[in-house]
């Protein structure tokens, strides 16, 4: 698969896209003994020899992190406004991270922070279908009816979603707690679909992916994923895609306990 060049070397720690490119255009960079000087170039990191000003380039070794979110904190790695983004949380870390998937600035919960575009990948397939469960604290008190309409699928704009599942942590005349579990991921849809039933969100937390849990994990905290929870993803990842992704059969990437 080929990529940008200066997203590569941004990624080997040249500094921004930006400044990657006029290292290109200025005659630093040269790939597989040429010496690149037009943009747009495309690289296979793993094939070609890419070297600045005559020395190769080493990417970074991959990282992986589980993020407690607060609320008010932006999935997001670019925002002109200076607000709060989930990478400014990882203190200490000097890697280039994102993360996977998004929580909603409203929202808060758990969050993989990583800089390995494969498992990226996998993970946000529109196959990809580890259930992922949410405690959402709402303003009134839902009917058992309406209980039962969220199990089987509330229809939204662009169709009903697929069936959810709901346990009721504590109800009254003025406010219910509940753990919802989903499957998919649509925009804001756990949100969408209490307000379609009469319901406002107070406060919601996703408080699970699969197996791995804010457990131990304060707000605004974070802590890096095992080698088995890392290979636990890709597993993951590689069922639900199964079929669709070349890359699938070949398996998870080694990797060691200094990568995570």
């Amino acid at each position: 698969p080929s990529e940008r060049i200066q997203k590569v070397l941004a990624a080997a720690g040249f500094g921004s896209r930006r400044a990657c490119e006029t290292l290109v255009t200025e005659g630093h960079v040269s790939v597989n003994g040429r010496t690149l000087r037009v943009l747009p170039a495309l690289v296979d990191p793993k094939v070609d020899k890419i070297f600045v000003d005559r020395k190769p380039i080493r990417p970074e070794r991959l990282a992986y992190y589980l993020l407690h979110k607060p609320r008010g904190v932006l999935c997001t790695n670019n925002d002109p406004s200076g607000r709060t983004r989930a990478v400014d949380l990882m203190t200490g870390v000097r890697l280039r991270l994102f993360p996977v998937g998004r929580l909603d600035a409203d929202s808060a919960g758990l969050l993989i922070m990583t800089n390995d575009g494969e498992l990226t990948q996998k993970l946000t397939h529109p196959r990809f279908q580890t259930p992922k469960t949410y405690r959402v604290e709402i303003v009134g008190s839902p009917s058992a009816a309406s209980i039962e309409k969220l199990r089987r699928g509330v229809r939204l704009a662009e169709g009903r979603t697929s069936p959810a599942e709901i346990k009721v942590i504590h109800k009254d005349r003025g406010m219910a707690v509940l753990d919802i579990t989903l499957r998919e991921g649509r925009n804001r849809e756990i949100r969408r679909m209490l307000l379609r039933l009469g319901h406002k969100v107070r406060r919601l937390v996703r408080t699970r992916i699969g197996k791995l849990t804010t457990r131990k994990l304060p707000s605004g905290a974070y802590r890096a994923l095992t080698t088995a929870e890392v290979k636990y993803l890709y597993r993951l990842a590689e069922r639900s895609t199964k079929g669709r992704d070349e890359t699938a059969a070949r398996g998870p990437r080694k990797i060691g306990r200094a990568h995570v």
